[in-house]
C-alpha cells in the first residue's frame, strides 16, 4: 500500500475556464444569460447536465428534458432531443461513431418501468438527427428497478447494464441490430452495481463489476461465463475506471479508504488516498480522483447532487507509475470529468467548463531538474516518447548525480540504461573499486544481455561473479552459450574460476572447450578426484592422451597405481580413445615411446616391474631403456631378496635378460649395472662378450682364483697373448707357492716366445719364493733354440752374400762384356724363334709379333714389366715421403712418445734408401749423410724417452 501523502506534488496542467468561440453571443441554447461583459467570455452549457461522456473529438452530455447535446473542438454546441423525458446514462465508443444511451420515454405514475436503450449512429442523419438503430428497454424483466450504470465493448458485440437491484445483464451480438443480439441476466446480487468495464486479453474478453460491496469479473467471451470473486470492497457511483495499457489494463475501484487495482483472476496493488470518493476517471496514465473532505459528512452515493451543490471539492491527477500527484486543484461541486483533445475538462454545476492542459515535456523536465528529481524525468521522458539519445543522456545525468551523492546502487541502474549509447569504460572506472564490485556486475551482466560486451568486459564480468561468489548467476552465465556464442577468453575464465575455488563451473569450461591441461589441473591439484582425471585422459586423442599423461602420471601413480599402469599399457602398445568407457575400436591405434613414462613409476617398483615386462613380452622392438631399466629392476630385486630360492629365480631371470641379446649396443651400461649390484656372473658374462680379458683376469686375480686365472689365459690368450704376461707377473707378485702356476704359464710363454728371457727373469725376481729351478727348464730351451736361430741366420747371410756377389758379377759382366742371345724359343709363345725377333738384357727374347701384341712399350720387357713396376712404385712412394721432413720434426717435438713416431717413419720407409743402377758415384755419399740422419733422430729419440 502505497500512501500519496508522500508523493510529491507538481503543477504539470495549468488550468483554465473554455472561452466561447469568437463570434458567439455567448449564451448557448436554453441557457441563462450571465450578467456582466466578463461573463459572455467563458462557455456556459445548458441547465440541467445529468450525465456526461466524450469521445470521437466531442464531448457529450445529456439533461434533464431529454437532449443529448455534442459540443466539437470548435465549441459549437449542437443538440438533438433524444427521449421525451429525460436522459439517464450515456456511452460514447471510442472507436466506432456509436453513441449507447439510457433515458426515458413515457410518463406515468411509476416511471421506473419505462427506461429505453437506444443506439445512435452519428456517421448517420435522420431528420437532421443522429440515426437511431435499436430501441429495446433497458429492464429485461417486469420487476421495477432503476439503471446504475452502462457500458459497451469496443467491439460492438457486448453491452452490460446494472441496475441498483444488484442485477446485471449482458447483450450478445451486435448491439446496432436486434435480431443478432440476445440478452440475458448475467449477475444477480444484493447490492447496487455502482460500475461495469470491459477488458480484451487476446481473445477473451472480461467483464468487471463492481457494487457497493464487492468486486467481480466475468468471462463473457465463452459458455456458463465463469466468475471470479476479486474483493469485498466496493465503491460508489462513477468511482470506477479501466486503465489504459499502461497499467495493463487494470480494473480501478476507489474507495474511501482506497484505491484497488484488479486484474481478472486477483487483485493488485492498492494506494492509501484519503477523501470521500465522488469521480473516478483515466487519462492518459493518470488517475484522477474528485473526493470531497472527510470533514464534510459524506452523503450516499444515490442521493440528489442538488443536496451536494456547496461542496468544495479536491480534484487530484495521480501518476500511479511514478509516485508522484501531477495536478491538484479545488472545484465546486463538481458534475463530471471528461477527456478528449488531449486534455481534461471538468463540468460544475454552474455550466463552465474548466480545461485542464498539460504542459509540454521540455517544461516538465526542465521542473524535474531543478529539484534532483531524476527518476521522475527518466520516467517522464519515456511516457512521452523521447528519443533513446534524449534518454541517454538523462540516464547519465542522473548516474552522474547518484554517485556524486554516494548512491552507487541507484548511479549503476541508471548507467546500465545508457547502454548502447554510453561507452562502457564511463561506468567500469567508476566501479572499479571492490566495495563497487556488485554494482559493476550488474552493469556488465546487462552489457551482455544486450550483446554489447566485448572480451575484456566478459572476463571482468566473470571475476565479478566469483568475487560475489554468485554461482547461480555464474553458472547460468556460462552454460547458457555455445562455444559458437563465447567471446571470452575460455582459459583466463578457467583461471578466473579455478582462484575463486569454482572447480565445478571451471571444469565445465575446460571441458566443454578442449582445454585439457587446465581440466586435469583441476581434477588434480584442487578436486583430488584422480579416478576422473584418468577416466578424461583415457578418451583424449593420442597426442593430448600422451602429453598429458607424462606431465601427471606420477601424481596418478602414487594415488591409483593398477589403473595407471593399466592405461600406460595401452597407451604404449595399441591405444585408442575410448568414449563413454567404450574403446573407440574404428580407429586406428597409436603407440606411445614407453621408455618415456619409466620415470612416472619411481616409487612405484611391482607396477614398474609389470610394465617393463608387459613392453617386452607384447613389444619386442621396446626402446633401449625398456631393456635396461628391467635388468636395473631386476638386479635391484635380486640383491635385496633373503630368500634363497626367490633369489635364484631372480638371477636366472637377470642372466637370462643379458643373454637376450638386447645390450649389445649399451654394452657399458648393463656392465655398470652389474658392477653396482655386484652381479658377478653379470659382470663376467659381460666382459667376455665385450672381449674384455684384462678386466676377466683382473677379476679372478682380485680373488686369488689360480685356477681360473689359468682358464682365462687359455681361453682367451690367442686373443690377447698379454695374458701370459699379466699371469706370470701376477703369479710373481704372490708370496705364496705357486709353482705349479708359474710353470704353466712359462710353458705357455716359451712356446708362444711371448717374452724374451731377460724379461722373465727379471719378473720372477719380485718372488721371493721363486728359485732358479722354476725358470731352468725354460732358460735352457730358450738358449738352444736361440742358439738354433743364430745358425739359421747366419746361414742365411752367406746365402744373401753369395747372392749379392753373383749379381755383380751379372752387372759386371753386362758392362763390360758382350751379351750373346742364344735363347732358342719365344718367351710369350714359347714356340721356336723366327726373324725378325727382339731381344733383351734380362735373358728374354719374343717374336716381333708377339712383342708388339703383348708388349707396353718398346723400351721394357713384357716378362719383367710387372716386377719392375713394383719396384719402381715403391722408389716413387719413397720419393714423394722425402719432402715429409718437416712434418716428421714437428710430430717428433711434440708427441710424448717419440720412439713410436720413429717407428712409425721406418715402417713406411721414408729412412730406406734404394741404390740404383742409375745412381752416379755421389749416392754413396747421400746414403751416408742418410745413414747419419737416421743415427741422430734415433739419439733424439733415447733422449726424449
Amino acid at each position: 500500500m502505497a500512501a500519496y501523502l508522500q508523493w510529491r506534488r507538481f503543477v504539470f496542467f495549468d488550468k483554465e475556464l473554455v472561452k466561447e468561440p469568437l463570434g458567439n453571443d455567448g449564451a448557448a441554447p436554453g441557457a441563462t444569460p450571465a450578467s456582466g461583459s466578463a461573463a459572455s467570455k467563458f462557455l456556459c452549457l445548458p441547465p440541467g447536465i445529468t450525465v456526461c461522456d466524450s469521445g470521437r473529438g466531442s464531448l457529450v452530455f445529456g439533461d434533464m428534458e431529454g437532449q443529448i447535446w455534442f459540443l466539437p473542438r470548435s465549441l459549437q454546441l449542437t443538440g438533438f432531443q433524444a427521449y421525451k423525458l429525460r436522459v439517464t446514462h450515456l456511452y460514447q465508443l471510442k472507436q466506432h461513431n456509436i453513441l449507447a444511451s439510457v433515458g426515458e420515454d413515457e410518463e406515468g405514475i411509476n416511471p421506473l418501468v419505462c427506461p429505453q436503450v437506444k443506439i445512435w449512429n452519428l456517421e448517420k442523419r435522420d431528420g437532421g438527427n443522429p440515426l437511431c438503430t435499436r430501441i429495446f428497454p433497458a429492464i429485461p424483466g417486469t420487476e421495477p428497478t432503476v439503471v446504475s450504470c452502462l457500458t459497451v465493448h469496443e467491439n460492438l458485440n457486448f453491452m452490460a447494464i446494472g441496475f441498483t437491484d444488484g442485477s446485471v445483464t449482458l447483450n450478445k451480438g451486435d448491439i446496432t441490430r436486434d435480431r443478432h443480439s440476445k440478452t440475458q441476466i448475467l449477475h444477480k446480487g444484493n447490492y447496487p452495481v455502482t460500475g461495469l468495464a470491459f477488458r480484451q486479453a487476446g481473445k477473451t474478453t472480461h467483464l468487471f463489476v463492481v457494487t457497493t460491496e464487492n468486486v467481480q469479473s466475468y468471462i463473457v467471451s465463452g459458455k456458463d461465463y465463469p466468475r471470479v470473486e476479486l474483493d469485498t470492497h466496493g465503491c460508489g457511483l462513477r468511482c470506477s475506471a479501466l486503465s489504459d495499457p499502461s497499467q495493463d489494463l487494470q480494473f480501478i475501484v476507489a474507495g474511501d479508504e482506497c484505491v484497488y487495482l484488479y486484474q481478472p483472476d486477483e487483485r493488485g496493488p492498492c494506494f492509501a488516498f484519503e477523501g470521500h470518493k465522488l469521480i473516478a476517471h483515466w487519462f492518459r496514465g493518470y488517475l484522477i480522483i474528485v473526493s470531497r473532505d472527510r470533514k464534510v459528512s459524506p452523503k450516499s452515493e444515490f442521493t440528489s447532487r442538488d443536496s451536494q451543490s456547496s461542496d468544495k471539492q479536491i480534484l487530484n491527477i495521480y501518476d500511479l507509475c511514478n509516485k508522484f500527484i501531477a495536478y491538484s486543484t479545488v472545484f465546486e461541486d463538481v458534475v463530471d470529468v471528461l477527456a478528449e483533445w488531449g486534455s481534461l475538462y471538468v463540468l460544475t454545476r454552474d455550466g463552465r467548463v474548466h480545461a485542464l492542459q498539460e504542459k509540454d515535456t521540455q517544461t516538465k523536465l526542465e521542473m524535474l531538474f531543478k529539484k534532483n528529481l531524476f527518476e521522475m524525468a527518466i520516467n517522464l521522458a519515456k511516457s512521452q516518447h523521447l528519443d533513446s539519445d534524449g534518454l541517454a543522456q538523462i540516464f547519465m545525468q542522473y548516474g552522474d548525480h547518484l554517485y556524486s551523492k554516494g548512491n552507487h546502487d541507484g548511479a549503476v541502474q541508471q548507467y546500465i540504461r545508457t547502454i548502447g549509447k554510453l561507452e562502457p569504460s564511463y561506468v567500469i572506472r567508476k566501479f572499479l573499486d571492490a566495495q563497487r564490485i556488485h554494482n559493476l556486475t550488474a552493469y556488465l551482466q546487462t552489457l551482455h544481455r544486450q550483446s554489447l560486451a566485448n572480451a575484456d568486459h566478459t572476463t571482468l564480468l566473470l571475476n565479478c561473479y566469483t568475487k560475489l561468489k554468485d554461482s547461480s548467476k555464474l553458472e547460468e552465465f556460462i552454460k547458457t552459450k555455445s562455444e559458437s556464442e563465447v567471446h571470452f577468453d575460455v582459459e583466463t575464465a578457467i583461471k578466473v574460476l579455478r582462484q575463486a575455488g569454482y572447480y565445478s563451473h571451471a571444469l565445465y569450461l575446460a571441458e566443454n572447450h578442449a582445454h585439457h591441461e587446465w581440466y586435469l589441473k583441476i581434477q588434480l591439484e584442487d578436486i583430488k578426484n584422480y579416478q576422473e582425471a584418468l577416466r578424461y585422459i583415457g578418451k583424449l586423442p593420442f597426442e593430448q592422451a600422451e602429453s598429458n599423461m607424462k606431465r601427471y602420471g606420477k601424481i596418478l601413480m602414487h594415488h591409483i597405481p593398477e589403473q595407471t599402469t593399466q592405461l600406460l599399457k595401452g597407451l604404449c602398445t595399441d591405444y585408442r580413445p575410448s568414449l563413454e568407457g567404450r574403446s573407440d575400436r574404428e580407429a586406428p591405434g597409436c603407440r606411445a615411446n614407453s621408455e618415456e613414462f619409466i620415470p612416472i613409476f619411481a616409487n612405484n617398483p611391482r607396477e614398474l616391474k609389470a610394465f617393463l615386462e608387459h613392453m617386452s613380452e607384447v613389444q619386442p622392438d621396446s626402446p633401449q631403456g625398456i631393456y635396461d631399466t628391467l635388468l636395473e629392476l631386476r638386479l635391484q630385486n635380486w640383491a635385496h631378496e633373503k630368500d634363497p630360492q626367490v633369489k635364484e629365480k631372480l638371477h636366472a631371470e637377470a642372466i637370462s635378460l643379458l643373454k637376450s641379446g638386447r645390450f649389445c649396443d649399451v654394452f657399458d651400461k648393463a656392465l655398470v649395472l652389474c658392477q653396482m649390484h655386484d652381479f658377478q656372473d653379470g659382470v663376467l658374462y659381460l666382459y667376455e662378450q665385450g672381449k674384455l680379458f684384462q678386466q676377466i683376469m683382473h677379476y679372478h686375480m682380485q680373488h686369488e682364483q689360480y685356477r681360473q686365472v689359468i682358464t682365462v689365459c687359455e681361453r682367451h690368450g690367442e686373443q690377447d697373448p698379454s695374458l701370459w704376461e699379466q699371469a706370470l707377473s701376477y703369479f710373481a707378485r704372490k708370496e705364496e707357492d705357486c709353482k705349479e702356476y708359474m710353470a704353466a704359464v712359462l710353458k705357455h710363454i716359451e712356446n708362444k716366445n711371448l717374452m724374451p728371457p731377460l724379461l722373465v727373469v727379471q719378473t720372477l725376481a719380485h718372488n721371493s719364493t721363486a728359485t732358479l729351478s722354476v725358470i731352468r727348464d725354460y732358460l735352457v730351451q730358450k738358449l738352444q733354440k736361440q742358439s738354433q736361430q743364430i745358425a739359421q741366420d747366419e746361414l742365411r747371410v752367406r746365402r744373401y752374400r753369395e747372392e749379392t756377389t753373383r749379381i755383380r758379377q751379372e752387372i759386371q759382366e753386362l758392362k763390360a762384356s758382350p751379351k750373346i742371345f742364344q735363347k732358342t724359343k719365344c718367351s710369350i709363345c714359347n714356340s721356336a724363334l723366327e726373324l725378325p725377333s727382339v731381344h733383351f738384357l734380362c735373358g728374354h727374347s719374343f717374336h716381333q709379333h708377339c712383342f708388339e701384341s703383348y708388349s707396353e712399350s718398346d723400351a721394357d720387357c713384357p716378362t719383367c714389366l710387372p716386377e719392375n713396376r713394383k719396384v719402381m712404385d715403391m722408389i716413387r712412394a719413397q720419393e714423394q715421403k722425402r719432402d715429409l721432413h718437416d712434418q716428421f720434426q714437428h710430430q717428433l717435438k711434440c708427441s710424448n712418445d717419440s720412439f713410436s713416431v720413429i717407428a712409425d717413419y721406418f715402417g713406411r720407409g721414408v729412412f730406406n734408401k734404394l741404390t740404383l743402377l742409375t745412381d752416379p758415384p755421389t749416392a754413396r755419399l747421400t746414403s751416408s749423410l742418410e745413414a747419419g740422419l737416421q743415427r741422430d733422430l734415433l739419439m733424439h729419440s733415447r733422449r726424449g724417452t
